[in-house]
C-alpha cells in the first residue's frame, strides 16, 4: 500500500520528490500492516474453513462470499479509517463515507471478482495474500488520492463519479 501511494504521488499526481508527502505514504504503510494485512489474512483463513476445497466451484463460492459479504463490510471500515488517519472529524468522515462508498464499491467490482476467483482457485491459502497484495499496488493510488483530496492535502479536481455524465468540452 505504501508503494501504491508512492506511485500515486509520483506518477498520477506528478509531485516530484521535493513535494512527496511522506506522512501520507507512512499512513498507507501503517494501514497495510496494521489493518488490511491482518484483516484480509484472517478473512482468508475463515473463508477457507467455511468453504473448504479448491475446485472451480469452491473458488466461485468463495469469490461470491468474499465479494458479496466481506468486500462491502471491509470498504465500510477501510474508508472511515483512512479518513480518521487523515484527520477528518466524525461528521466529515460520515459525509465522506456516504459520498465515496458507492463509487468505491462499484470500482471494487470492476477488478476484484476476477482477481479473487483466480486467487481462490490457483493460490494455496498460505500464499493467498501475495496476489491480493500485489494487486493492491494498483488500488491505493485511487483511495490514497481520493482521501488526500478529501483531507485537503492534494490540490486539483476530483475524478468524475461513475454515475455522472462528463462534459467532453470541459476536458
Amino acid at each position: 500500500m505504501g508503494l501504491g501511494d508512492v506511485i500515486s504521488q509520483q506518477l498520477v499526481e506528478k509531485r516530484g520528490l521535493r513535494e512527496h508527502q511522506s506522512g501520507r505514504t507512512l499512513t498507507m504503510i501503517t494501514l497495510g500492516c496494521g489493518f488490511v494485512g491482518p484483516v484480509v489474512g484472517g478473512w482468508y483463513r475463515v473463508l477457507d474453513r467455511l468453504i473448504p476445497g479448491t475446485t472451480k466451484k469452491d473458488a466461485l463460492k468463495k469469490m461470491l462470499f468474499d465479494q458479496g459479504g466481506f468486500a462491502p463490510c471491509f470498504l465500510g471500515c477501510f474508508l472511515p479509517l483512512v479518513g480518521t488517519l487523515n484527520g477528518l472529524s466524525a461528521q466529515d468522515n460520515w459525509t465522506k463515507l456516504q459520498r465515496d462508498y458507492p463509487d468505491a464499491l462499484i470500482t471494487n467490482y470492476y477488478l476484484w471478482p476476477a482477481v479473487q476467483l483466480a486467487n481462490f482457485y490457483l493460490v494455496p491459502l498460505h500464499y493467498r495474500e501475495d496476489p491480493a497484495s500485489t494487486t493492491l499496488v494498483a488500488i491505493p493510488p485511487e483511495f490514497s488520492t481520493s482521501d488526500a483530496l478529501s483531507a485537503g492535502t492534494v490540490t486539483g479536481e476530483r475524478q468524475p463519479r461513475l454515475d455522472r455524465k462528463v462534459d467532453q468540452k470541459a476536458k
